[in-house]
């Protein structure tokens, strides 16, 4: 890239567990697979398998990033909601994507506190991505966060006070790290026969989202699905639903990064709107 030109990028952490890393199917009753990359929209850094250049945003996103003794996510990634909130984001906010894997599947809130192997990975792959891009010309306009997790501490049980603590721990280290703003991805409910709820964990995200400062609600549409016959199992779900969040997730993120204003979106969970009580 000449040394004159300088291009404009969001980087971007994907972050999470198996919800986030993808783990979207195809079927006879929903069809619908991972749409195309819309040209120029994003780009992977394989911070783990090819620090040396960007790539082509394809799925399974980050099938490459898998690190042993950190984000180790065991070639599990199928199809993820990444393409299409991708596409969405650059269609609104007019600036492309450079995205970062580091979600692993099956992991609660506690595997991602500051000092665990996860997050040390993370705030690695974030450093190497910003000195590649600035090493070669780009301008970082904004760093942010997609996050979606939560299932594992539904699993358990873990109470809202401590889910709320673990997580703005966390998020509290990558601010200081360069991270901006986090966008939530709220879970879904839990479709399996055992006697458990995702409720209470649906509930903290929510207020979270709601009350903190650097956290950006961008889609409530997980809790839908179960109704809607679009979950493949008692956790994850087929592609399609994957691409509705996403894409609802690309679009109110961008209002917000273009805006500096919170969304308003429907939320299935409560049957009413959800709005930011901020301010």
């Amino acid at each position: 890239m000449s040394k004159e030109y300088k291009k404009s990028v969001d980087l971007f952490l994907f972050m999470g567990q198996s919800n986030m890393a993808g783990r979207g199917v195809s079927s006879s009753k929903w069809p619908e697979t991972v749409p195309d990359l819309t040209e120029g929209a994003g780009y992977e850094f394989r911070a783990i398998s090819d620090p040396t250049k960007l790539y082509k945003i394809e799925e399974p996103f980050g099938f490459y990033e898998d690190k042993v003794e950190g984000m180790d996510d065991r070639r599990k990634k199928t199809g993820s909601m990444v393409t299409s909130f991708v596409n969405a984001y650059y269609r609104y906010a007019n600036t492309p994507i450079v995205g970062i894997a580091a979600s692993v599947g099956g992991t609660s809130i506690a595997k991602w506190q500051p000092g665990t192997p996860f997050l040390i990975d993370v705030e690695e792959r974030l450093n190497l991505a910003i000195h590649y891009l600035e090493s070669n010309n780009y301008i970082i306009r904004h760093k942010y966060m997609l996050w979606c997790q939560g299932e594992s501490d539904g699993d358990i049980a873990r109470s809202k006070s401590d889910y709320k603590q673990y997580f703005e721990t966390m998020l509290g280290d990558l601010i200081n790290k360069g991270i901006e703003k986090c966008f939530l991805v709220r879970i879904g409910n839990y479709n399996g026969n055992e006697d458990k709820s995702y409720s209470h964990i649906i509930d903290v995200q929510t207020e979270i989202a709601q009350t903190n400062n650097h956290v950006v609600m961008v889609s409530t549409d997980f809790a839908a699905m179960k109704d809607r016959g679009l979950m493949k199992d008692a956790f994850h779900y087929y592609q399609q639903a994957y691409n509705e969040v996403g894409t609802k997730a690309g679009i109110n993120a961008a209002y917000y990064v273009n805006n500096g204003k919170e969304p308003v979106m429907y939320d299935p969970q409560y049957d009413n709107l959800y709005y930011s009580r901020k301010g």
